[in-house]
């Protein structure tokens, strides 16, 4: 595994490179990220990992300056999964001129997380875009736990790189039903039980909330008596109606956000 912190380097290195997987991350590296370099190396020759915690796309200070940052774990981790590459720029090297304020996303962007963190799809779009033109890779791979975000950046990609492609990959969940996150870490053993009552209750009762046979206000509050502190949307949503070109087949999927303590957890089910 060869650890590269410029993008001038990292182009040097990777310019002759035909077929290379690349997956995005923030650090905290976890199994859902394992699942991802694993699909990677399946179809591709080399995989490249970046880690990259992105501010822009942070709303609040806080929740920035608290995400979990362990480098030295997250390096050994990648290095016994044998990755070929992992890239770890600084602020500047990925924003020598600031933010680009002209990104143009999908409508949907405005959903969902987009309602309460305006400009975070954006930030994100942008920075793939960056990781894209320094990196040029065959396949990005990201999960579905992150749905949103993958239909966003789906859209993106094939507008403006046609020969790359998304690959959305299943999401990889602890024994307690809970989906993996690096903010996982931030919960106390008490949170966690409470967010594996809460995927459980949906999981076990997905039918009847989709045939509206438990009612939108009923679910809320079934949710707010497990211990949530705040809930910021659960909807319903065809996934194969999101985003164009539109799948005839229905595929609903419920999406929630919700807060434990100061910690903003998402899913869908």
């Amino acid at each position: 595994m060869k650890t590269i912190t410029s993008k001038k380097k990292l182009i040097k290195i990777i310019n002759n490179e035909k077929s290379l997987g690349f997956v995005p991350t923030m650090g905290a590296i976890h199994k859902g990220h394992l699942s991802l370099i694993k699909a990677s190396k399946k179809v591709c020759k080399r995989t490249i990992v970046s880690i990259f915690i992105n501010k822009p796309q942070f709303n609040i200070k806080k929740d920035f300056e608290k995400y979990p940052k362990s480098i030295i774990k997250d390096t050994s981790i990648l290095k016994k999964n044998k990755i070929d590459y992992l890239f770890v720029p600084k602020m500047k090297q990925m924003y020598p001129n600031g933010i680009n304020k002209k990104i143009k996303i999908i409508s949907f962007a405005k959903k969902l997380c987009g309602k309460f963190r305006p400009g975070h799809f954006e930030a994100i779009v942008d920075i793939v875009d960056r990781f894209i033109k320094i990196i040029k890779p065959e396949k990005i791979f990201l999960g579905e736990k992150d749905m949103q975000q993958l239909k966003i950046l789906k859209s993106f990609v094939k507008d403006k790189y046609p020969k790359i492609e998304i690959v959305g990959c299943k999401t990889i969940r602890e024994k307690n039903g809970i989906a993996l996150s690096s903010r996982n870490s931030l919960l106390s053993s008490k949170e966690l039980i409470i967010a594996s009552n809460i995927y459980k209750f949906l999981k076990i009762n997905k039918n009847n909330i989709i045939n509206k046979k438990i009612k939108t206000k009923y679910l809320n509050r079934i949710i707010l008596n497990y211990g949530v502190k705040k809930i910021d949307y659960v909807k319903i949503l065809d996934v194969n109606k999101i985003s164009k070109p539109y799948i005839k087949k229905k595929q609903y999927r419920i999406f929630l956000a919700y807060y434990l303590r100061t910690t903003r957890l998402i899913d869908n089910i």
